[in-house]
This record gives structure tokens, sequence and C-alpha cells, in this order.
């Protein structure tokens, strides 16, 4: 028995044992049960009218949205528009039929969640709604989910070369230059990668508008962001390192990107943890690049920027260490 299965593949088998539960409980912890919880929402209506139509929205049962007075339909589409807020009701006093303002760019069942709540509110008030798109996703983004499978496969693609490059040659880098070298394969990989994905889901498939360049640059940062991160964990853990990339970007990222349900969707924690996340990061931003005109980009690549830089830094950084002080360089495994 001991001659088919060593000590250093029962551990091995463990941690994957834990992996699996673990991708369980988070795939459907996150999202056996979308709800929308404080939907950032605008009201627009004369006077007075707009703070009732707000304080009884905000009153809904299980506080599905967060609404604020706005002064204009106008000022309602750019915050849309701007990603300040993911829809809006405009009413017309002259009438009986008010205007609901969705983007479905940012999530075709985040959009369809709105149409249901304004129309429950409006049905008790004897009044009907329309709905316009402000941001309409393509009509080949079936439910605005291309963003979120384009930014998986980059994900996927970023450590996945990075676990090859890392086991290829050994479970750790000999020192600072075989780091430096690494990295800079795994740039040029993600620029290779990045444009591959934005030609796929562009002029290929016609499923996301935007523009080829701002995808590809997403792409490269995205899959070099994953990419350097997994080979500082490597670095820092061995073979248990890409493991521990897997929990983050796999376990943890997918499920909180806010891809299949937008984030005012997700329950709190996946919601917080997402957006500082590679995977919720790269999603916002491609959405943001092929349906809201570049908006709101800022903070998404700033957190991608942060991955990157700092897997940059502690892949050399712990290579340089083990070369200088062989004593801090990890037991391997027993096998026997």
């Amino acid at each position: 028995m001991r001659d088919a299965v060593t000590p250093r593949a029962t551990l091995l088998v463990v941690g994957v044992i834990a992996l699996q539960l673990l991708f369980i409980a988070s795939y459907v912890g996150a999202l056996h049960d979308p709800k929308p919880r404080d939907v950032p929402f605008g009201v627009v209506a004369p006077g007075a009218a707009a703070r009732e139509t707000a304080a009884r929205l905000e009153a809904l049962p299980g506080g599905p949205l967060d609404p604020r007075a706005l002064p204009d339909e106008a000022t309602a589409r750019r915050q849309i528009l701007h990603r300040d807020i993911d829809g809006a009701l405009v009413a017309d006093p002259s009438g009986t039929t008010d205007t609901l303002l969705v983007a479905s760019g940012g999530g075709t069942v985040l959009a369809t969640t709105l149409e249901k709540l304004a129309a429950a509110a409006e049905k008790e008030e004897r009044r009907t709604v329309k709905t316009v798109d402000v941001a309409p996703a393509s009509a080949r983004d079936f439910d605005g989910l291309s963003s979120f499978y384009l930014v998986v496969g980059w994900c996927v693609g970023g450590y996945l070369c990075a676990s090859i490059l890392a086991i290829s040659a050994g479970a750790r880098p000999a020192g600072p230059r075989r780091a430096l070298i690494r990295l800079i394969v795994m740039a040029l990989v993600a620029a290779v990668g990045g444009l591959g994905g934005a030609v796929v889901v562009g002029p290929v498939l016609g499923a996301l508008p935007g523009g080829v360049a701002a995808l590809w640059g997403l792409g490269a940062l995205t899959t070099f962001a994953v990419g350097a991160a997994t080979l500082a964990l490597q670095g820092l853990f061995g073979v248990v390192g890409i493991g521990l990339a897997i929990l983050l970007v796999v376990i943890a990222g997918n499920p909180s990107a806010g891809g299949a349900f937008p984030l005012p969707m997700l329950p709190p924690f996946w919601a917080a943890v997402g957006p500082a996340l590679p995977p919720g990061a790269g999603t916002w931003a491609a959405r943001s690049i092929a349906y809201f005109e570049g908006n709101r980009l800022t903070g998404s690549l700033l957190v991608l920027s942060a991955w990157a830089a700092a897997g940059t830094v502690v892949a050399l950084a712990a290579a340089a260490l083990r070369t200088r002080h062989p004593r801090l360089r990890p037991r391997p495994l027993p096998r026997t």
C-alpha cells in the first residue's frame, strides 16, 4: 500500500479533496439563492413625489433597492452610463405610465429583476411601467455573460501557464534569474492570450463590442496578474502555492466575480470580496469597456495592476531570499 500511495501523495490528495469541497461550498453558497440587495437606483419625479417614491421603494421587503432622488432623466441616464446606479424610475406626472431605465450590459439578470420589482411597485399605485435599456447587452451576448467567460478564460490561461512554468524544471525557481525569465515569458503569454481573447469575442464571434485594443490591454493585464500571483505563491509555498492560486482565482474569485449574477444579487461576503480579486475586477472592466463607454475602469484596473505588481515583487523577492538564505527553503513533502 505504501509503495502505491506515498505520504506525499496522501497529503496532496487531502489537499485536492479540500479544494473540491471548497469549490462546491463557494459556488453553491454564492449562487444558489440570488436576491437583489441595496441595488443603487435612481428616482426622477417632480417635487416631493421623488422623495415619497424613493421612500416607498426603500421600504420594499428584503431591502432590494437603495433609491435616491435625481433631478431629471438626463442625470439618471448619465449615472447609469457612469455605473453609479443600476437603474432608475422616471415618473410621468401627466399620465399613468412611468419609465424604467436599465442597463442589461451590466447583467441581464439584474435588469430583469429591476423590471419585476418596478412592475410590482407600480401596480400597487395603479400605474404601469415601460422599460428602456440605456446600455443594452449585445444580441450575441446571452444574459450578458460573455464578459465573464472571457475573463475566466484569461484567468485560466494565467494560472495554467504559470503552473507549467513553475513545475517544468522543478517545484521551485533556482534563483532570481530563473524567476525573472518566467515572469518575462508570462508577460509574453499574457500579451498573446489577451489579443486572442479580444479577437475571438469581438471580430470572430461578435459577442462583445468595445474595440479590440481596449480588450486586448485588459486581457494582457488580467492574464499577467493571475500568472504573476501564481508564480509568487508557488515561489513561497512550492506546489502547494499552485493550489492556493486555484483557491483565490477559481474557488473565491469566479463565484464572486458578478458574472452569472451581478454584485448586488450576491450574498454580502461574496459581493465584498469579488471586486478585489482578478475575476471580479476583470469582469467589471470588460463590461465597462463593452457597454459603458469605458466608465468606472480605474478601480478595477488598479486592482489588477496591484496583483500584477505584488506577484512580480514577491516572486523575485522569494527567489532572491532562497538564494541568499538556503535555510528558508521548505523541506519537500516526504515520499516514503
